[in-house]
């Protein structure tokens, strides 16, 4: 007799099945007085431990903490359920999130040509701006990077986006200004613009640190 493989997707059917009986009457009472807003820091928290997890490299760390990630988006998208005027759910975010993979890999799915990742980067950062316009969304580089993003990868996103739109002597300029924070915004443009991350930097280096203390 020959056993059956489970089902793609099937875990996560089940996952979805699992919250909805949590947040349904008769099960967790925490669960069910839930917000959306209640639960923002505890996707920042899990985020945060799963960059930790992946730097790590250690793999059942990884899908631990992953999965933390993962509960996040299905308890928003549970909730999401239950909004009188606008609901959502799970279904609602993937299809959102497909189409827009779709839509922003023409290279893949459609006729356009795009050989390198550096290719791929400009079609992507065309595409997103075509679609702020079609929104309506305020025009400018730095459009849509949050303000509570922790301050340094916010720093490196910013210096990112003027890079990229060609306003990078603003960040000079700013850098050139002197004192503490120029500084430091000086160094997250210099690694920037070498190719690396600052704030994955710096957490290695912490991690390294901590690692020499014992």
């Amino acid at each position: 007799m020959t056993s059956t493989a489970p089902q793609p997707g099937a875990a996560v059917a089940e996952l979805v099945a699992v919250m909805d009986r949590l947040r349904s009457p008769g099960g967790c009472p925490w669960d069910a007085e839930q917000t959306p807003e209640s639960l923002v820091p505890y996707l920042l928290e899990e985020a945060h431990e799963a960059a930790e997890a992946i730097e790590s490299g250690d793999r059942d760390h990884i899908v631990e903490e992953l999965g933390d990630v993962l509960l996040q988006v299905v308890f928003q998208a549970r909730v999401g359920q239950e909004h009188p005027e606008v609901p959502f759910d799970l279904d609602d975010i993937a299809a959102g999130l497909t189409a827009k993979l779709r839509r922003r890999h023409p290279h893949v799915f459609a006729d356009v040509q795009a050989d390198t990742p550096e290719q791929v980067a400009a079609n992507w950062e065309q595409l997103k701006a075509a679609e702020k316009a079609a929104k309506g969304a305020a025009d400018g580089p730095l459009h849509g990077i949050p303000a509570g993003m922790p301050s340094l990868a916010r720093a490196a996103k910013v210096v990112s986006r003027l890079d990229r739109a060609g306003l990078g002597d603003r960040v000079d300029a700013q850098v050139n200004a002197g004192g503490p924070g120029a500084e430091l915004l000086g160094i997250v443009a210099r690694l920037v613009r070498d190719g690396d991350d600052p704030d994955a930097a710096l957490r290695a280096a912490v991690r390294a640190l901590a690692d020499a203390e014992g």
